[in-house]
């Protein structure tokens, strides 16, 4: 069978440049699939997307779909036949539905006895016929939150199509895709190059387009971006920040990209760099370039559509177009300063947190006396964890913030530093907000540290405190994420503290806002500790050795952690899954039996097997102990992994349920001592093989 080369191409109006790369993934995906569904089975498909164009070469395509048999199971023959041998009103149905008669069916033999088959040979249909019907249901299955229809058509695309091409090598399929008859015609560049291309064969396309200063490949013109904008940034010993979301959707608004330099103001640098570079990045889509000490250069480069022959007037034409909105940075930030940030407190009074929990203000006041509380524990100074709490809200009433929502925090911390605070409070300002999302940085001060456990703290308690739990996909005050934030505060800063001790500070601040204290510190230390496993899956940990330790209920999120990474290494060991299988085993005979007291008798113990385990016990047991009360359980189930010879050997030579009662129960003490350094840690019974 003759392979091909296809070429699709869908020709639009300017294609939403955040989508244009899932709607080229997606495209790909369901065109392959639609493909593989028909039995069309080709080498590779590549996908090509630019913002006024979505394509696929699809390389080594059959002519056409191979032979195939069709096979349906009809009635099992003690079915289909009466005791006369006539057929019975189920073959009769099944006739009927098929168009087919007796003399077209087949017996075969299944293990549930003999059934009737029809099976009927189908000449595989063309490409030509195929194709078209598998890419137009590839387009109606991209994930378009709004469609439009242009024009009379009723067919709908997330903007107008302008053209289609569909070749078969230099041949074009006849087909009609989009309301557009299929052809063989493609446009460049809007400016440089707007003349039809006629392609005679499939694989001039990119080439053709390039001509035209239309790079089609969204990798390739990305991989020029990138170059560009490093081979600029060295120019001015810079480095540029280019996060991912911004980097696709600049590859998505350009066809022919060139990337330009420009410049502003080195007095807008006094403002608060986090605001210059929000502004450039979301509402003019540049590059900013910092030093290696990440301090923003003035400097930006932004990335053209056009090889203009005065790139100069591109360069002045964004230089005017980003100073008015860097002048309202620096106005807010100047403004700003004329109060300072403890007299805001009067605005944050008549700024709600949550109807039933106060005013903000009330927080900050409830996030203070807390966070003195807290100190003890994270070593931070009171005096400036008081301080830091009190202004920590303040700069949500600043003009700064009300531009730029994403500076909360470190705007005042800007603010505070101005106003010669000391490092722990100004820091602790923006550290508040730490972690922002799984994975992110935490605080580096302990007052930050304080000040972030505090108000998450706060937050939830007093949440739960009113009856507002979060419900299935509801969570408004985002407490999942919080509490797994609150786990990894306290886990990451070695803080040895409870959850109960955490909640129950907080309802301490809280006083009698919150009605029963009894019921908000269990509803709220029963959510956090259901957020372990949450947290620790995040982190790549197996859910059986999360429920290992969970199976203990350990107090502290400090202790939960080390037993967790006990336990995960544990699982890793050679010994881990024999071990595993025994104190299931242990477990189930202890859950059967009444679990005997008192220590075991040695001068009871007979068998060479029973003598060995009890021996090695004598021996692992005050090695071991120090270890737990030190937390030390790595190298603790470490040494209790030299358990598994003799316990193998005692399950093979002893029998526990022996007839003699003092023999039986003194076997039981044994287990049941084995079992007591094992849940030292965790009941790795639980563990999964």
């Amino acid at each position: 069978m003759k392979r091909h080369t296809i070429l699709f191409e869908l020709g639009c109006e300017e294609l939403p440049p955040k989508s244009l790369k899932k709607l080229r993934d997606s495209l790909k995906s369901e065109v392959a699939k639609g493909l593989k569904d028909n039995s069309l089975f080709f080498t590779n498909i590549e996908a090509y997307a630019a913002p006024r164009r979505l394509a696929l070469k699809i390389i080594d395509m059959p002519d056409q779909q191979a032979d195939f048999t069709e096979e349906k199971r009809g009635p099992s023959v003690a079915v289909a036949y009466d005791s006369e041998g006539k057929p019975t009103r189920a073959l009769e149905g099944f006739l009927r539905s098929s168009g087919i008669t007796v003399a077209d069916l087949r017996e075969i033999d299944t293990p549930k006895g003999k059934w009737l088959i029809h099976r009927k040979n189908i000449k595989g249909q063309s490409l030509e016929v195929l194709l078209p019907q598998i890419l137009q249901a590839a387009l109606d299955n991209l994930p378009i939150a709004k469609r439009m229809r242009s024009a009379a058509s009723r067919t709908e695309f997330v903007r107008p199509v302008k053209w289609v091409v569909l070749l078969k090598d230099n041949d074009v399929i006849e087909a009609t895709i989009q309301d557009h008859k299929a052809g063989n015609v493609t446009y460049g560049h809007r400016f440089h190059a707007p003349e039809a291309i006629t392609l005679a064969h499939a694989d001039e396309y990119l080439a053709k387009l390039k001509a035209a200063y239309v790079v089609a490949d969204f990798a390739e013109r990305q991989a020029i971006i990138d170059q560009q904008v490093k081979a600029l940034a060295d120019e001015v010993n810079a480095i540029a920040i280019v996060p991912s979301d911004l980097r696709d959707e600049v590859t998505a608004l350009v066809e022919w990209p060139v990337a330009l330099r420009a410049s502003f103001e080195e007095r807008f640098l006094a403002v608060p760099q986090e605001a210059l570079i929000t502004t450039m990045q979301d509402n003019q889509k540049y590059f900013c370039l910092v030093n290696s000490d990440h301090k923003l250069q003035p400097y930006f480069i932004t990335v053209s559509n056009i090889e203009s022959k005065d790139p100069i007037q591109i360069i002045e034409g964004n230089e005017k177009v980003v100073r008015p909105r860097l002048s309202d940075a620096e106005f807010f930030f100047l403004q700003d300063q004329k109060q300072p940030l403890a007299s805001r407190k009067e605005k944050l009074a008549n700024m709600v947190f949550q109807a039933q929990l106060g005013t903000l203000w009330d927080k900050s006041q409830r996030i203070a006396k807390l966070a003195v509380a807290l100190s003890n524990i994270t070593g931070a100074t009171a005096v400036d964890a008081e301080k830091a709490a009190l202004l920590a809200k303040c700069d949500l009433t600043s003009e700064l913030v009300g531009e730029f929502p994403e500076l909360q925090g470190i705007a005042g911390t800007y603010y505070a530093r101005i106003e010669g605070e000391n490092h722990e409070v100004a820091e602790a300002l923006g550290e508040q907000y730490l972690p922002k999302f799984a994975g992110d940085v935490l605080p580096q001060t302990q007052t930050g540290t304080t000040i972030a456990l505090a108000d998450r703290l706060d937050t939830l308690t007093g949440i739960f405190g009113i009856g507002q739990a979060p419900t299935g996909s509801k969570d408004p005050f985002a407490l999942r994420r919080s509490a797994i934030g609150i786990l990894r505060l306290v886990t990451e800063n070695n803080l040895d503290v409870s959850i109960e001790e955490l909640i129950t500070l907080a309802l301490n601040a809280y006083g009698d806002v919150v009605a029963d204290h009894a019921k908000t510190l269990a509803d709220a230390v029963a959510f956090l500790e259901g957020r372990y496993r949450a947290k620790y899956e995040d982190q790549g940990v197996a859910v059986d050795v999360i429920q290992a330790v969970q199976a203990l209920s350990p107090k502290s999120p400090l202790d939960f952690d080390k037993r967790v990474t006990a336990v995960n290494h544990f699982r890793a060991l050679p010994e881990a899954a024999a071990l595993a299988a025994a104190n299931k085993r242990v477990a189930n005979i202890l859950a059967k039996e009444a679990e005997p007291t008192g220590a075991v008798v040695e001068a009871n113990l007979v068998e060479e097997a029973e003598k060995a385990l009890f021996a090695v016990l004598a021996k692992i047991t005050p090695e071991v102990e120090p270890l737990f009360a030190a937390k030390d359980y790595t190298t603790a189930l470490s040494k209790l992994a030299a358990l598994r010879a003799p316990v193998d050997a005692f399950f093979e030579g002893v029998m526990v349920m022996a007839d003699d009662a003092e023999l039986k129960a003194n076997r039981l003490r044994l287990l049941a001592q084995l079992r007591g350094l094992f849940t030292s840690v965790a009941d790795i019974s639980v563990l999964q093989h």
